[in-house]
């Protein structure tokens, strides 16, 4: 796999960047989230405007085709910039589901919608009890209606329609349900790294189903990729961290000299560095395997591992290396360490990810210990 992005990824990512960075500073980010959205409609149209919300589409259905690599690059990005807009939860997760699932027409009508920007999708999966991996989908549909409730729903409380998974005939079906229906009510609330979602109850809510059969592997394959841009999210959310506080180190005095003389202090910045690139390293990994076609649960586990130890590492040592400032609403570094404990928090922590790898080291034909 070459490591390094081409001249067109390169061009991608330098245009998201410059969206993203012109907008957010601390000060608009804390006052964009404080809304009753969370996020800025005016950034969305600039996304759909430059092709990001189409990014993974098909051509025929307003996208652009591209892969892995490309949205991976958008969502360090993200990261990079702490930017709010549901990009994973309302077009690429829910998107991916729809391309996989549905017939032609609706696939065609949702995601011309989703990469125009006209039309928000979440995926509503996660329900009561649920501890990953396993997800219960206690969620029934009988006919062409459904009910039961979804908790987690990222960014539901924007949602204009949800993909929802359901049990049907003694197998989990992906089923269309638009938010103002008739049986769905909805209840917002916040994360503590300013994010949206909601919880959805279905009682009797009319829905579509998209395709026929059992869609538990179509699940499975969304969730690897979810993982994998997590994973790149993260990376860009830590880089920007560890650059605050290296900036900070090199400017912050005390006793008449930097706080970068400091032997110690310089020390913990590397380590962080080293964190950084081993998260780098398997994020890579993570999206380059995707890139080759395959959705491996076990690779998405383990760059997961070492995106929530490398997180948490990064995350704490940013804002003890600030010290008191690190931790006001003010500054930006607390902002991005409460964005990496979310982050490392979804779809599994360490530990999860940790007994999902040792779950299959029997499937493997050698193990190395480093």
């Amino acid at each position: 796999m070459d490591f390094e992005l081409s001249d067109e990824q390169q061009l991608l990512r330098d245009t998201v960047r410059d969206v993203l960075t012109k907008k957010y500073d601390v000060e608009t980010l804390r006052s964009v989230t404080d809304t009753e959205l969370g996020w800025d409609r005016g950034i969305w149209k600039s996304l759909a405007d430059i092709g990001i919300l189409g990014l993974t589409f098909p051509e025929e259905d307003g996208g652009s085709a591209a892969g892995p690599v490309e949205f991976a690059t958008v969502l360090t990005e993200f990261g990079r910039a702490l930017a709010p807009e549901p990009y994973l939860d309302s077009v690429l997760v829910p998107g991916s589901l729809v391309g996989a699932a549905a017939d032609d027409e609706t696939r065609s009508e949702i995601l011309g919608g989703l990469a125009a920007g006209d039309l928000l999708l979440a995926f509503a999966h996660l329900e009561s009890g649920d501890r990953w991996p396993l997800a219960g989908v206690a969620t029934t549909a009988s006919g062409d209606t459904l009910t039961g409730t979804k908790t987690l729903v990222g960014h539901g409380d924007c949602a204009d329609k949800f993909v929802v998974s359901a049990r049907v005939d003694g197998e989990v079906g992906l089923f269309l349900v638009d938010a103002d229906a008739e049986g769905v009510t909805r209840t917002p609330y916040r994360t503590h790294d300013r994010r949206r979602g909601a919880q959805v109850d279905f009682a009797n809510a009319p829905a579509k189903r998209l395709g026929s059969g059992d869609a538990s592997t179509i699940i499975a394959d969304a969730e690897v990729g979810i993982q994998t841009a997590l994973c790149a999210e993260a990376v860009g959310a830590m880089d920007r961290a560890l650059a605050l506080t290296t900036d900070y180190l090199k400017t912050r005095k005390q006793f008449g000299v930097t706080l970068s003389t400091f032997e110690a202090l310089t020390h913990r910045a590397a380590d962080m560095y080293v964190l950084l690139e081993l998260a780098r390293s398997l994020s890579l990994y993570a999206t380059g395997t995707l890139a080759d076609g395959t959705a491996d649960p076990i690779v998405a586990s383990r760059a997961k591992l070492q995106i929530c130890r490398s997180a948490r590492q990064i995350g704490q040592e940013a804002i003890q290396m600030h010290g008191g400032i690190g931790m006001t609403a003010e500054y930006p570094v607390g902002h991005y360490a409460s964005r990496l404990v979310a982050i490392a928090h979804t779809l599994g922590g360490a530990e999860e990810h940790l007994s999902q790898i040792a779950g299959s080291v029997g499937d493997w034909e050698s193990i190395s210990v480093g």
